[in-house]
């Protein structure tokens, strides 16, 4: 449906364009743009690349395993129904530290580990996985509305885009994903209230 809207509105926007005389602008607005885009990849590849390199670094040398050790009463209270021993806990607790450290694109494998540990959950306990548990749902909530101490991909477009001071935004940022968390985690605590498997 989106691409039938975005495809939509360029045929328009295209023709709008040619019936009013602007078609050039069309034209140059295309490969700036173009342009543009690849700058940006090539900037994010960059920014992502030295981050994940630090975050190896950092598993390598036991980092992430010592968050791993801190966060873990925090996934038991946010996952009281998940076993203790069940992989989905480790993917869960690698999404929020790589969540917490801005690497968003970094969480999203974790993130679909966990979403895959919770669905063999689900048939463990007999239940269709195709319906989505409440621990998903929860861990779905968390993810979206996860701390981030350093938003590397916001510094990074600010910085692509000429901002002069791209870091200022880290302390609103901290300021918006601790509200954005503990809204996240007690709406989940709130609508799980006595579910227990």
């Amino acid at each position: 449906m989106l691409n039938f809207l975005w495809a939509g509105m360029i045929i328009i926007g295209v023709m709008y364009a040619a019936f009013t005389g602007n078609i050039a602008e069309v034209t140059n607005a295309a490969l700036d743009s173009s342009k543009e885009a690849i700058t940006l990849c090539l900037t994010m590849l960059g920014v992502m690349s030295f981050w994940m390199g630090l975050m190896e670094i950092a598993t390598k040398a036991g980092i992430v395993g010592a968050l791993s050790r801190f966060l873990r009463p925090v996934v038991r209270f946010m996952f009281p129904n998940i076993p203790k021993r069940h992989k989905a806990n480790e993917h869960i607790t690698t999404n929020l530290i790589a969540n917490i450290l801005g690497l968003g694109w970094a969480a999203t494998p974790a993130g679909l580990q966990a979403m895959e540990a919770l669905g063999q959950l689900e048939e463990e306990r007999g239940n269709d996985r195709s319906i989505a548990s409440d621990e998903m749902c929860t861990f779905l909530i968390v993810n979206i509305s996860s701390l981030q101490l350093i938003n590397i991909n916001i510094i990074a477009y600010r910085s692509q885009y000429g901002s002069v001071n791209p870091t200022r935004i880290v302390g609103a940022g901290i300021v918006a994903t601790i509200v954005s968390t503990i809204v996240g985690c007690l709406y989940c605590k709130m609508k799980n209230r006595g579910v227990r498997r």
